[in-house]
Formats: C-alpha cells, sequence, structure tokens
C-alpha cells in the first residue's frame, strides 16, 4: 500500500467512525485547516500563472484556463454546466481550481490520479481546450520571453513536460488559508458564533464528515450520487459518472467528492449544476446522501457552518463567481 492509499483509507476509516460514533467526532476531529503558505518556486510558479492566462495554450486561441476558472470569481465560472469549445458537446459543471493540490483524484470521475496529468488531460481535450503538442510548443517557441524564461526556470528550457509542470506549480500555489473555521481549528475559539459551531457539530453527527473530511473537506473519495433514491429535478442527461473510467458496473452514478472549501461562493452545485443554492444542495445531500429530512433550522445551521469555510486567495476574501447568463 503507497503512502497515498495509506492516508486515504486512514481518512475514510476515521471518517466512518465519526459517523457509526458520534462521541468519536467530538474527541477527535476529522477536518483540518489549510496550510497559511504554499510551498512553491517562484520561476515556475511566475511562469505557470502567465501560461494559466494566455489563450494560446488553446487550439483556437480562444480560451485559457481562466477562462473557466476565473481567480478573481472563485476559480470557477458559475456556470450549471462549462461550456465546451465546439459549442455542442454537453460538459460537466467546472468545479473550482483553489486548493485544488490537496486533492487525491481529479475531474468528477477521477480519470487522473495526478495534477499533472489533469493539467495535461484538459489542454489536449477537444471539448476544453483543443490544443496539441506540436501547435502548443511552437507557439510558445515562437515567444522570445517564454524561451527566456523558460531557460531561467529548466536547466532544459521549453518541453512539454515543462509546460506542465509550470502550470501545475501555479495551481498548487491556489490555496485559500485564512477561512474562519481554519481559525477556529487553530483555537481561535471566537472566530465561530455559537450557531456556526453548532452547524459544525451537526455535520460531524449527522455524517456529512464520513465523505468530506481531511485537509480539503473532501476531494479523496467516491460515492454514488443517491445512496437513499435517485435526486430528482436533475438535468436530464445521460452521465454514468466513474463507470466510463473504471467500467464497473458498481461505479454507475459514482463521482468524485469535491472540497467543500469556499462552497459558499462556488454555486451552483454537483456534476451537473443541479442546486442553485446552498441551502438546497443541504437538502438533497441529506435526503439522498444521509436518507433523512432535515428540519429547516437544521439545515439553516448547517449551511451557516458552510459559509466559514470561505477563505482568502492573495490577502482578500474568494468571491462568487459569474452567474449564468440569461
Amino acid at each position: 500500500m503507497n503512502n497515498k492509499t495509506h492516508f486515504t483509507v486512514s481518512l475514510l476509516i476515521k471518517a466512518m467512525l465519526c459517523l457509526c460514533f458520534p462521541a468519536y467526532a467530538e474527541s477527535l476531529e476529522p477536518l483540518a485547516p489549510l496550510p497559511l503558505t504554499a510551498p512553491e518556486n517562484s520561476k515556475r510558479t511566475a511562469l505557470g500563472e502567465r501560461l494559466f492566462q494566455d489563450r494560446r495554450l488553446s487550439g483556437q486561441n480562444t480560451r485559457s484556463c481562466a477562462t473557466c476558472h476565473p481567480l478573481e470569481r472563485g476559480a470557477m465560472d458559475g456556470r450549471t454546466r462549462a461550456e465546451a469549445a465546439d459549442g455542442v458537446s454537453i460538459l460537466r459543471n467546472t468545479p473550482t481550481l483553489f486548493n485544488v493540490g490537496f486533492n487525491f483524484f481529479f475531474n468528477w470521475d477521477g480519470v487522473v490520479t495526478t495534477l499533472e496529468a489533469h493539467t495535461e488531460k484538459v489542454m489536449l481535450n477537444p471539448k476544453v481546450m483543443q490544443a496539441t503538442w506540436p501547435l502548443l510548443l511552437a507557439r510558445l517557441g515562437a515567444d522570445p520571453e517564454y524561451q527566456r524564461d523558460f531557460g531561467l526556470a529548466y536547466p532544459n528550457g521549453l518541453t512539454q513536460a515543462n509546460v506542465v509542470d509550470a502550470v501545475t506549480h501555479f495551481e498548487r500555489s491556489l490555496i485559500t488559508p485564512n477561512a474562519r473555521f481554519d481559525r477556529f481549528l487553530r483555537g481561535e475559539t471566537n472566530a465561530l458564533s455559537a450557531d456556526e459551531q453548532q452547524g459544525h457539530h451537526l455535520f460531524n453527527s449527522l455524517g456529512c464528515v464520513a465523505c468530506h473530511q481531511g485537509i480539503n473537506i473532501g476531494g479523496n473519495l467516491f460515492q454514488k450520487f443517491g445512496i437513499f433514491g435517485t435526486p430528482k429535478d436533475g438535468a436530464k442527461v445521460a452521465d454514468d459518472g466513474r463507470y466510463t473510467v473504471t467500467h464497473r458496473e458498481r461505479d454507475r452514478g459514482v463521482y468524485r467528492v469535491p472540497s467543500l472549501r469556499n462552497v459558499a461562493v462556488t454555486a451552483p452545485y454537483f456534476h451537473d449544476g443541479r442546486a442553485p443554492t446552498l441551502a438546497v444542495a443541504v437538502d438533497t445531500m441529506a435526503q439522498y446522501q444521509l436518507g433523512k429530512a432535515l428540519p429547516a433550522h437544521e439545515r439553516d445551521l448547517l449551511v451557516l457552518f458552510l459559509k466559514t469555510l470561505t477563505g482568502e486567495y492573495r490577502g482578500k476574501p474568494v468571491v462568487r463567481g459569474m452567474a449564468e447568463p440569461g
């Protein structure tokens, strides 16, 4: 068992203990604060930030990574579903890229397990960036500034692997520390109100923490969407989830559990963007994942707690993503 698998299993065991034995949740906090800073290589991170904003990374020079992940707006596009590059394909909801370096799996179906593989897959996906490596390297190589800066950041200069490495260096720097809940975990007990602390208690005791745990409050497990029945009112678009990756019947309708960090400012929710508000998302999770109909006051307490998970990027609070056009 490798270290990543061992860590995942350990988190799952602790989370299940919290679900089955509420008293355990009181004695051991299964959530952890984000670090205040992220280790980074300044030259490679700065180079990655330029690439992240550069439309030349798309096949038709029409979109950059920031098109779907605007950092000033929650690092996600705010749409029900992402806009496909071909204007025809139906994509899933765009997750935020903030704190993405703390995830163990990527995309809603967990098709890749490293951030490097995810970055390259998105760039080459004909439905997203439509790029090819010969085209990308030719474009970047024709830019004297890129030639110079890749030479300064990497011994072997501008290469396919180094383009991916630079972008992922920047993506790993996208952490949002200093959420009020993180301050609470670090001992600042007055960072949360009494109602918010009660919402935190409910989050643990109801079993939400069984899937949303660890430093990213999610991002490291898979779960079937709809354990207690099939969620209603979603978009009528066929999506088999992780089954498309594994082709195992048990993975049909299974998705990566998303991080809940900054969840209050990254609506709409779920893989198909079906939930327009946090209250609707909480009710959906309670009914179909926990088999419970929450009283309104408990739902509201959970929403209050979830709002304390909004952090800061470069010293400023993360703010809401773009609204859906029309």
